[in-house]
């Protein structure tokens, strides 16, 4: 029989808080590719108009994902004009 210790509590609820945004993102990125999928698959246009939405929705997700593991912290530093 197991026994109930404060400490075991705090450390799954740690672990819980941290995989929780992962899960958020990864809902987010399969909701981007069902959408994505359902204007490709659904939606009438012309094949250069198609690649260019998939490839601008490519570039916005693998940013924004770059963007939330840190990767482009230093860029915020710097400022283009006044």
């Amino acid at each position: 029989m197991e026994s109930f210790h404060p400490q075991d509590r705090s450390t799954s609820t740690a672990r819980m808080e941290h995989l929780m945004p992962l899960m958020n993102v990864v809902f987010a990125l399969i909701a981007v590719g069902v959408l994505l999928w359902l204007v490709n698959r659904f939606i009438p246009m012309q094949g250069s108009i198609k690649s260019i939405l998939n490839a601008v929705v490519v570039v916005v997700v693998a940013l924004w994902v770059c963007n939330l593991f840190g990767l482009f912290h230093t860029l915020s530093r710097y400022r283009i004009g006044q």
